[in-house]
């Protein structure tokens, strides 16, 4: 995993993400997810493409369950993102980079 791929907890969502001056981009998943293990270093490369305009991490469902189900995350991987607090779009599976990118663009 890259190492600008942060771990998003219950103790630091509110901060890191929502309050977050940037747009965020959460990838929710879990540790047996296939699907999730495959779109991982895809996330890596974007965290690492966009590194100054949109802050990247993931949030594991299995222990952070509470905030998975407030934002109606019901299959994984799903990826948020959002910006000022608001979640502006979604995508749900394991995608290709450039309709992750697509979206990061539209954004920033």
């Amino acid at each position: 995993m890259s190492n600008n791929v942060k771990e998003f907890t219950s103790a630091d969502f509110k901060a890191e993400v929502l309050e977050s001056d940037s747009p965020v981009l959460v990838d929710f998943w879990a540790e047996w997810c296939g699907p999730c293990r495959a779109i991982a270093p895809v996330v890596a490369e974007v965290a690492d493409d966009y590194l100054d305009k949109v802050k990247v991490g993931k949030l594991n469902v299995d222990n952070e369950n509470q905030i998975a189900s407030q934002f109606g995350v019901r299959s994984i991987p799903t990826l948020l993102v959002f910006k000022d607090g608001t979640v502006i779009n979604q995508i749900v599976g394991s995608v290709p980079k450039n309709r992750i990118t697509e979206i990061l663009d539209s954004v920033i």
